[in-house]
C-alpha cells in the first residue's frame, strides 16, 4: 500500500465556518497534514485569528464572507480564485441554530437555518466548481465534503426544528449533487454526533454527563476524530466514495435501541 494513499499534501482546501467548533477542526487537520488551508466565517477578527493560529502548523490564509448572502457567497468564490487557481477540498460547515418550543418557534428561524445550512453550501458548489474541476485527477477527484449532522438521522432531544430539517435535507442533497458532479467532484457528508463546542456548550453544560453515558463509546467527540475522517475523505483512499452520509457519532445512531 502506497505511503500516499492517505496524503493530503500539497491540496488545497476550503473550510467555511472554519474559525470555531468543528470546522476548526477539520481545518487545522488538514493544514497538519499538509494541505494549504482557506478558512471562511462572517466575522473577520475570527478569520484573522484563525488563520494565525493555523499558520503555526502550515500554510493557512483566511478571506471573511457571510454566505447567507449569495453576493458575499460570489465575492468569496471570486477571492479563492485569486489564491488559488484549482481547489482540491471544499468543506461546507458554516452553519446555524436555532432552539424554541414548538408553539413559540418563529417564521424566521427558518429562514436564517435553511439559507445558510443548505442554500448556502449549493450555492457555494456551484460557484466553486470551475476551481474544483481544474483540481480533479482520474485517480484522485476534487472533493465537497458537508458537515451534517446527526439530528438530521434520528429525531432529536431538543427543540431545534428548522436545524435538524435543514441537517436531513444537506443529506439529501449531498446524495443528489453527487450523481450530478461524478466522476470529477466527490460529494460526501459528515454527520457528526456530540462534540464540544460553542454551539453545544448549553447543552453540555445541562446534560452533559447525560450524553456520555448514552454513547456507546462513552465519550465525545475530539479533534481527532473530525480531522481524521475529513483527511480521509479528502485523500486517494476515499477515492471509490461518493454520495455517502457518514455518522461521526461513537455509534450513537447505529447502536440505538427501542423497546
Amino acid at each position: 500500500m502506497s505511503s500516499e494513499l492517505f496524503s493530503v499534501a500539497g491540496k488545497t482546501a476550503l473550510v467555511t465556518g472554519g474559525t470555531r467548533g468543528i470546522g476548526y477542526m477539520i481545518a487545522e487537520g488538514l493544514v497538519k497534514a499538509g494541505a494549504r488551508v482557506i478558512v471562511s466565517s462572517r466575522k473577520p477578527d475570527a478569520c484573522t485569528e484563525a488563520a494565525s493560529s493555523l499558520s503555526e502548523f502550515g500554510d493557512a490564509v483566511a478571506i471573511p464572507a457571510d454566505l447567507a448572502d449569495p453576493d458575499q457567497a460570489r465575492y468569496l468564490a471570486d477571492k479563492v480564485a485569486e489564491v488559488t487557481p484549482e481547489l482540491h477540498i471544499l468543506v461546507n460547515n458554516a452553519g446555524a441554530t436555532w432552539g424554541a418550543p414548538f408553539a413559540d418557534f418563529p417564521p424566521s428561524a427558518w429562514d436564517k437555518v435553511l439559507s445558510l445550512n443548505l442554500k448556502a453550501p449549493f450555492v457555494l458548489t456551484q460557484m466553486l466548481r470551475p476551481l474544483l474541476e481544474k483540481a480533479s485527477r482520474s485517480d484522485d477527484p476534487a472533493r465537497i465534503i458537508n458537515i451534517g449532522s446527526i439530528e438530521g438521522l434520528a429525531v432529536p432531544g431538543f427543540d431545534n426544528f428548522s436545524y435538524s430539517a435543514s441537517k436531513a435535507a444537506l443529506h439529501h442533497l449531498t446524495r443528489h449533487v453527487a450523481a450530478e458532479l461524478a466522476p470529477t467532484i466527490l460529494v460526501n457528508a459528515i454527520a457528526p454526533g456530540p462534540f464540544p463546542t460553542k454551539m453545544t456548550a448549553g447543552v453540555f453544560a445541562q446534560r452533559g454527563d447525560e450524553l456520555r453515558r448514552s454513547n456507546p463509546l462513552q465519550r465525545f467527540g475530539t479533534p481527532d476524530d473530525a480531522a481524521g475522517l475529513a483527511v480521509f475523505l479528502s485523500s486517494r483512499a476515499s477515492s471509490y466514495i461518493t454520495g455517502a452520509v457518514i455518522p461521526l457519532d461513537g455509534g450513537l445512531v447505529a447502536t440505538v435501541q427501542v423497546g
